[in-house]
């Protein structure tokens, strides 16, 4: 294969910086992104009111769980290219390709069609506020009426990642937040559209950083020039893509459900509560970023150095990589600790939902390293294709978010700040259990290719 500077070799050099030059693009575009959540968070929360504050972010864990299947079959499929790549398995690399856009459209599709029509029925089996329930169920109609687009840019993220190009989706996902806010500001505050406008404005937005991708993709990078053979379905790749794919989108699942089963939790607390605890998960999802950028380059770095057979450079780059998460945890726990109550000003003006939120902030910070630990470890993990402990991860999470959920509210001292003490604790249960399945070693006998040769 021709060589071009959209593609990275991850197999050889020095594992820290591969990591870093991979992670950094990675991380500035999931900082746009989280960016253009938070824009909608903001504007609907100043201009529209908590209340609407509160459903959008009742319907945020539902979102990722209709996303999930998609995630997981995107992060499947960039497993498989990122192995065969590192093998030097060029002409199978772009038959996975090709194919990964029949399974993604199914998928997307049928996504989008549960979400649409199912919408009602879960907002009332989580407890939505009667004040909350028609602002959520607009918004999530449309965003997961549209899980097919996000289904689609995330196929080529992963597709494009997997062959170490973290660049080019950056692109494209920076003009779609430029796009995202000035659509908001029209959508919401020109038009009054509420938190409809918000969703409107999202679902443009990822179409665009859809669309670019794929097209600068096809004419730039040399695995993605295909031609009539390759998209013959072949039902090995879509076999290897379920065996890898299905755990990671159950874990996501399981992951997302455990999320709508606290957030049911928060709802019980009323509107103030919900919408603290809207901000601060916001806040939360742009600290994980970092976390989960370097997690993305830990599993192509994986990905392809089990392909090539490297499993010492897998350990070697997972290790320093949680040396990098140790010292960014520590750095947050300042940064909260000093300006919590500025960060959540920055959602809404309400005394009362500034002070909770601040102090939810502060709670969890202190377990922030478990997070990291989950990105990175579960980043290896999937890389190298230990696709069965992925189920482990989610099964952890479930009992982790229900368990601490149910445990604290019986502490009457407790009471609301229980919800910020369970998500801290499981990402500690959790962290510690991806770090037990990396020191027993069982993942160095999963990659996909060394089963196929």
């Amino acid at each position: 294969m021709e060589n071009s500077k959209y593609v990275c070799d991850m197999t050889k050099g020095n594992e820290v910086s591969l990591l870093l030059r991979f992670a950094l693009p990675m991380l500035v575009g999931n900082i746009f992104q989280q960016f253009y959540n938070m824009v909608d968070s903001v504007i609907v929360g100043r201009f529209v009111g908590s209340v609407a504050l509160g459903a959008v972010g009742a319907v945020g864990s539902l979102n990722f769980l209709f996303f999930s299947l998609c995630m997981g079959l995107g992060a499947g499929l960039g497993v498989l290219i990122s192995q065969y790549f590192g093998a030097g398995e060029d002409e199978y690399v772009k038959k996975v390709i090709a194919n990964a856009v029949y399974i993604t459209a199914g998928a997307g599709m049928l996504m989008s069609v549960c979400g649409a029509l199912f919408a009602e029925p879960i907002l009332r089996l989580m407890n939505t506020p009667q004040e909350n329930f028609a602002d959520a169920l607009v918004y999530m109609r449309i965003v997961c009426g549209a899980t097919v687009v996000v289904a689609g840019y995330n196929m080529i993220s992963s597709v494009l990642r997997a062959l170490g190009d973290s660049r080019t989706p950056l692109v494209f996902l920076v003009v779609a937040c430029g796009i995202n806010a000035v659509l908001d500001l029209l959508f919401v505050v020109g038009f009054q559209m509420g938190v409809a406008g918000a969703a409107w404005a999202t679902v443009i937005a990822q179409v665009i950083a859809m669309l670019g991708s794929v097209c600068f993709g096809i004419r730039r990078n040399p695995y993605l020039k295909l031609g009539r053979r390759h998209f013959q379905f072949d039902f090995n790749i879509l076999k290897k893509s379920l065996r890898i794919g299905l755990p990671i989108a159950g874990q996501n699942a399981l992951i997302a459900f455990s999320c709508v089963a606290l957030q049911s939790v928060v709802n019980r607390f009323g509107p103030v509560v919900m919408a603290a605890y809207t901000a601060t998960s916001r806040v939360e999802q742009l600290v994980q970023q970092p976390f989960g950028s370097l997690g993305a380059a830990v599993s192509t770095f994986a990905g392809q150095n089990a392909g090539a057979g490297r499993y010492d450079r897998v350990a070697t780059g997972c290790k320093k990589s949680i040396y990098i998460v140790i010292i960014f945890s520590l750095l947050m726990v300042a940064v909260m600790f000093l300006f919590s109550d500025q960060i959540v000003r920055l959602f809404v003006e309400e005394p009362e939902v500034i002070a909770i939120g601040a102090r939810g902030l502060r709670i969890t910070s202190f377990m922030y390293i478990g997070l990291g630990l989950i990105y990175v470890m579960r980043g290896m993990l999937n890389g190298v294709g230990d696709a069965a402990f992925a189920m482990v991860n989610g099964i952890t999470e479930v009992i982790g978010r229900i368990g601490f959920a149910w445990l604290l509210m019986m502490i009457p001292s407790v009471g609301m700040w229980g919800v910020w003490y369970t998500n801290g604790l499981t990402w500690v249960l959790t962290g510690l259990a991806n770090v037990l399945r990396f020191a027993q070693g069982k993942w160095k006998t999963k990659s996909v290719v060394s089963h196929m040769i």
